[in-house]
């Protein structure tokens, strides 16, 4: 679809459209984008591959996972507030106000260990 196409298509066809066909066609947009990505990213390598060859020069491009390993994993809560039970800390990063509140006050940590 040209630009022009893309501008001349008109809000009241999306409109029309039930939330689960709205769903389903940004599903099949998103599909298709990240296939011509893909599709383009293969393109960009072949031609630096063919260029570095046509110098002499090998090049070796690694496409490893690029997520965390840390990513998802859930820490268990090792606080919790006295009287708002909401109110949690896993012990890692900065002391959450309301911990550093009750430790001010004369509180030690291990109060409030779960």
């Amino acid at each position: 679809m040209t630009q022009s196409q893309y501008q001349n298509l008109k809000t009241t066809e999306y409109q029309n459209l039930t939330e689960n066909e709205l769903q389903a066609l940004i599903e099949k947009a998103e599909k298709a984008l990240k296939t011509k990505q893909a599709n383009k990213r293969k393109e960009v390598i072949a031609q630096i591959k063919e260029l570095a060859a046509s110098i002499d020069v090998a090049v070796e491009i690694y496409e490893g996972d690029k997520r965390s390993a840390r990513k998802g994993v859930k820490v268990p809560v090792k606080y919790r507030h006295p009287q708002d039970p909401e109110k949690t800390w896993t012990g890692r990063g900065v002391t959450p106000k309301w911990m550093q509140t009750l430790i001010d006050a004369g509180h030690d940590r291990s109060e409030f260990e779960v």
